[in-house]
């Protein structure tokens, strides 16, 4: 709505316009009084985002027979533009004798801003073939739409024209390059864009973090972020939440904590998005006490914070709290698919079979318009994890969609569990005919035929991959002590410490053993003699990590440790025994769950 000044403006430019040309005319100074009272009635509308008073107004300059000038024309581009009346900014702009640059960049923009990328980029060529030099804003507002396919080629022609013009280092140009890039997963050139600016503000500090936590890079988006605090960045409740996401991915409680002390000290209002960012970050770390706080200090919660908090329960394995909050969520607000997502998930973590069958049929029942493959996928890894994995591969015949490659890569999984040669042979075809080039399918199926002793089997597929040139993941454990991140591989030759972790491993290997702890042999895929296997297993990086950790860190501290693949049986056995015989609490984080083992019990239950 416009305040009274306003309104009294657009009366007096109404008032105006009901005269009729020549009467008007024929007033001394009335010329000028027309532009003043129209200008100031559409910088009303602009402000207020008054579509329908705009519109009336520009209704009354047509019946008047007032013919705006080029100023005028461009601000209605600007009103209409700005209130999302796309077509009637574009037949002022169409009808306009004379365009100057600041009307070809209200249209641009307004097609930027209202996710028209298409339009805004026809637009573009336009204007340069009309022969009008673009300035930093129509640069910085294009830019924006350069998505889809041709994207990147697009981001491309626009930084040679920015460089040509001598535009590429102006801060909103700079900005919306960088932006681009690392949207578009060229996070080298964006960091050379970042590095080449004059000035930097908070807007460029944030996409360039934004960059590399979105690829996955976390330590360096980390690295990047202390260097600039220490330089004076200024951050925003966008540049924290990006910076939080980097730490849930490197499962950094230390740098969490003293991230949130710096978000309350900074006394920031209220950002749902934020607090979400802290739910999933103290969730992702481990700790459900700091992230349930979070939650229910929240003065208002979103889907999205509920989801959070489910899916953090859910990655622990606590079904039976899934179960509680869900129902309690309902009461606040409407579940949706992601919802649905997160309690079959948290089912299948907390080996709940039945009752997530259950829930999945009222679903299909009652709410089928909310389901997608992600749920029927939950159902699929929720039985194959029970052992039901003719059931499982029953259910991909029948569901409505086709199976993707996660699908059939979790029953494979779930084959490697059980044991089971024939199902996990006819889900590896499917997966060799999807993805020839995925190393870790080859790798499951050469463990469930080293798993049943069918060496010649596990000696073809072998050589298939060596065919094929495919390289597997190396397994690798990481932790976080003093700041610094102490990365293993297996069989770890490189850490500076390497040899007192050797001699400490053996010693806890004695211990360990001496109160009951035996080696699951079955976890070492090659056919060699078993106190060959006893060797092989203690070289297992998160060996290495949770013996690192207990050598490096005080009685009392748990002793947290991340890790890139799914850990085995015999390393889980491994870090239960540690716990009870040295009296530490050790959290481990795979590549599907959490576990949180105490005096020898994990939250786990032995089932993930």
């Amino acid at each position: 709505m416009l305040t009274a000044r306003g309104l009294r403006r657009l009366a007096a430019a109404v008032c105006l316009a009901r005269r009729s040309a020549s009467a008007v005319a024929a007033l001394p100074g009335a010329g000028a009084a027309r532009f003043h009272d129209y200008d100031a009635a559409i910088t009303e509308c602009v402000e207020r985002r008054a579509l329908r008073e705009g519109r009336q107004v520009h209704a009354r300059m047509v019946a008047a027979g007032y013919r705006p000038a080029l100023y005028l024309a461009t601000r209605l581009v600007i009103m209409y533009a700005r209130c999302g009346a796309l077509e009637d900014a574009r037949n002022v702009l169409d009808g306009m004798p004379e365009r100057n640059v600041v009307s070809w960049t209200a249209m641009i923009s307004g097609y930027s801003q209202n996710e028209r990328p298409d339009e805004a980029w026809e637009l573009f060529i336009m204007m340069l073939r009309a022969g009008c030099e673009p300035n930093e804003f129509t640069l910085a507002s294009v830019l924006t739409s350069c998505t889809g396919s041709q994207g990147i080629h697009q981001v491309k022609q626009v930084h040679a024209f920015a460089v040509k013009t001598n535009f590429e280092l102006h801060m909103f140009v700079g900005s919306s390059l960088l932006d681009m890039y690392a949207k578009s997963e060229n996070i080298q050139e964006a960091r050379r864009v970042f590095d080449m600016l004059p000035a930097r503000d908070v807007v460029s500090y944030t996409a360039i973090l934004s960059g590399y936590t979105q690829l996955g890079l976390d330590e360096e988006a980390l690295d990047l972020f202390r260097q600039l605090y220490n330089e004076g960045m200024q951050c925003n409740q966008v540049t924290f939440t990006a910076l939080l996401n980097a730490l849930s991915g490197l499962s950094s409680m230390d740098y969490g904590k003293q991230v949130h002390g710096l978000i309350l000290r900074r006394e920031l209002p209220f950002f749902m998005a934020l607090q979400n960012s802290l739910i999933d970050m103290y969730s992702k770390c481990g700790k459900l006490l700091y992230t349930r706080r979070v939650f229910d200090n929240m003065p208002e919660r979103s889907v999205v914070s509920w989801n959070a908090m489910l899916m953090g329960y859910g990655r622990h394995g606590l079904a039976h709290e899934v179960v509680q909050l869900f129902r309690s969520m309902r009461d606040e607000v409407k579940p949706d698919s992601v919802t649905l997502l997160a309690v079959l998930s948290g089912y299948s973590h907390g080996g709940l079979v039945d009752e997530g069958l259950d829930m999945f049929d009222h679903i299909v029942k009652e709410q089928s318009t909310l389901l997608n493959i992600e749920h029927y996928g939950c159902v699929i890894d929720l039985l194959g994890r029970s052992g039901q994995l003719q059931k499982a591969l029953n259910l991909i015949e029948k569901m409505p969609f086709q199976p993707t490659r996660a699908i059939w890569g979790s029953l494979l999984g779930a084959c490697r569990v059980h044991t089971n040669v024939h199902v996990g042979e006819f889900v590896a075809q499917k997966l060799l005919d999807i993805e020839p080039e995925n190393a870790g399918n080859y790798v499951i199926l050469s463990n469930i035929y080293a798993a049943s002793g069918m060496w010649k089997d596990v000696f073809r597929v072998r050589k298939l991959m060596l065919k094929n040139t495919v390289i597997k993941e190396p397994g690798r454990s990481w932790m976080i002590l003093d700041k610094v991140i102490h990365t293993f591989h297996s069989s770890e030759r490189f850490h500076p410490r390497k040899e007192d972790i050797n001699a400490k491993i053996k010693e806890i290997y004695v211990a360990i053993k001496a109160a009951g702890f035996v080696p699951d042999l079955s976890c070492v895929l090659h056919d060699v003699d078993d106190e060959q296997k006893e060797r092989m297993l203690l070289g297992h990086s998160e060996k290495l990590a949770i013996t690192f950790g207990l050598m490096s860190t005080p009685s009392g501290i748990t002793i947290q440790v991340m890790k890139n693949l799914r850990i085995c049986v015999d390393c889980h056995n491994f870090a239960k025994f540690v716990s009870k015989v040295y009296g530490r609490e050790i959290s481990l984080r795979d590549k599907n769950r959490f576990h949180l083992i105490t005096e020898g019990a994990c939250t786990c239950g032995d089932y993930w």
